[in-house]
């Protein structure tokens, strides 16, 4: 199936390894040129060469987007790099475990920095570039966490997480029919260096217990389906998808809505 992203340009954040640079490299196979970011520089100079194997132009920004005016320096060298915006996948993401009552204020503002406000600020800068063409999405990287209860200790990832799909749903309504927006919640992901992985490594008998007792399909999800959901989301093949979150889990959630 074609996609219709061929020379279209995404920014992809947090696309040094994991799921980023997986989806960085499934809408470059696609046809998009791709800006991606991450803190470490080494890493994601790694990442651009792979990138750039799918025959796609990568822009590399070494950056912590969770400081002052780096979103805005982001979309800015994306659009002089390459002329247009159009698709945003918010995927910088963490987690920070403590019982609510321990988590300190600090806490909650360095999560909420990393896991909302700076695809908030992403957006907000690369919305008026994307205006100027057609077909422009954005979607979000959340969890299945954000659409239910995660557990004890989870109190930052949960509200995070769950705070992207509400706005992702908010901004549909307010950007249509300009830019599509759209959240993506993927359950338990194993890919290679990820905690899932380790967990295995470290733990095959539990981690096969947890599979069973926990996974409808029977096994871990793959970073690859989680990319290529993201990359239909955001491509013309799903012009009339907006306001909604998608979950990629295997039958892992247990959410109604």
């Amino acid at each position: 199936m074609n996609l219709g992203l061929q020379d279209r340009v995404a920014i992809v954040t947090g696309a040094s390894q994991g799921i980023g640079k997986y989806i960085a490299e499934a809408l470059a196979r696609e046809g998009c040129d791709v800006a991606i970011c991450a803190r470490t520089e080494s890493d994601l100079e790694e990442a651009a060469r792979d990138i750039e194997e799918e025959g796609a132009d990568v822009l590399a920004v070494p950056m912590d987007v969770t400081e002052e005016g780096e979103p805005e320096r982001l979309v800015a060298e994306t659009a002089e790099r390459f002329g247009r915006i159009d698709v945003y996948v918010g995927n910088v993401g963490g987690n920070r475990r403590g019982k609510f009552e321990e988590l300190s204020d600090e806490d909650w503002e360095d999560l909420i920095d990393l896991n909302f406000m700076s695809h908030v600020r992403v957006s907000r800068a690369a919305i008026p570039h994307m205006r100027e063409v057609e077909g422009a999405s954005i979607c979000y990287i959340s969890s299945i966490f954000g659409r239910e209860l995660g557990g004890a200790g989870l109190s930052l990832y949960n509200t995070t997480k769950s705070a992207l799909i509400s706005v992702s749903n908010v901004m549909a309504q307010e950007l249509a029919p300009e830019i599509r927006v759209n959240s993506v919640a993927p359950g338990s992901i194993r890919y290679p260096g990820g905690s899932w992985d380790q967990r295995v490594k470290e733990n095959p008998e539990e981690m096969k217990q947890f599979v069973d007792q926990n996974i409808a399909i029977e096994r871990f999800g793959r970073a690859t389906e989680v990319a290529d959901a993201v990359t239909f989301l955001c491509s013309e093949r799903a012009s009339l998808i907006t306001g909604t979150c998608i979950n990629v889990d295997g039958g892992q959630s247990h959410s109604l809505i």
